[in-house]
């Protein structure tokens, strides 16, 4: 039987994901660097940036492309793929050194000496931080990110592959097409409400930073408050 008090467990009617974990002002610098302001593709944006494993996105628009390449633009970005002769060089040196890479247009395939990077087989030596690579230590940046995306529409991809990363498809939608054709619409045919739109989001960011320093005050205040009075 369910529990008698589960009913009165606070929740909201709808969940969003990009409530609970998106921020107005990032969603907008994705939306300006290239990603789609659909909630389809926000959901999927803030799936990349916050899932602990790196992501393989299926991407035959090349919108995904775009967007990373745009958003990462000023973190010196390495753009990459499987068939260069020394993409594997460049990969550890952007290890090493915290920088973003895009290995793009994947087939069905990964190269195996991805394997450790992609299960981030990162052990401590020496004081240091490290990527094992079979006999090979690589010297490990947190800054490092790796993004891959694939230009095949329906890719199938082996179990070994898949629990390796967070799959994701960016092919775009119907709903997402007729979302992303009313933006252009709107932009093009009454620019003061896409301005009036840009304005909204700013203020809703202000007062969310706002809100969010008023509660870590109160808490604060309350913590403090209880480890005085015992």
């Amino acid at each position: 039987m369910p529990c008698a008090c589960a009913n009165t467990l606070p929740s909201s009617e709808t969940f969003s994901l990009a409530t609970t974990l998106g921020h107005p002002m990032t969603i907008r610098a994705w939306s300006l660097a290239g990603l789609p302001a659909d909630n389809f593709s926000v959901e999927n944006g803030i799936i990349v940036t916050n899932s602990s494993r790196y992501s393989l996105l299926i991407d035959p628009q090349v919108q995904a492309n775009k967007w990373i390449k745009n958003m990462e633009k000023n973190n010196g970005l390495k753009v990459i793929k499987q068939s260069d002769a020394n993409y594997m060089q460049v990969l550890e040196l952007a290890i090493t050194f915290g920088q973003p890479v895009l290995i793009e247009n994947v087939g069905e395939k990964l190269d195996s000496n991805l394997t450790p990077i992609l299960e981030k087989n990162i052990i401590k030596h020496k004081g240091g931080v490290f990527i094992k690579s079979g006999d090979q230590m690589i010297e490990y940046n947190p800054n490092f990110r790796l993004y891959i995306t694939t230009c095949l529409r329906n890719p199938r991809y082996p179990p070994e592959v898949m629990v390796m990363v967070t799959v994701l498809n960016f092919m775009i939608t119907e709903q997402g097409l007729r979302e992303q054709l009313l933006a252009i619409v709107v932009a093009h045919e009454r620019p003061d409400l896409q301005e009036k739109k840009e304005q909204l989001i700013i203020e809703s960011a202000r007062n969310r930073d706002a809100l969010y320093t008023i509660e870590s005050k109160i808490l604060e205040v309350r913590l403090f408050g209880c480890s005085w009075s015992s």
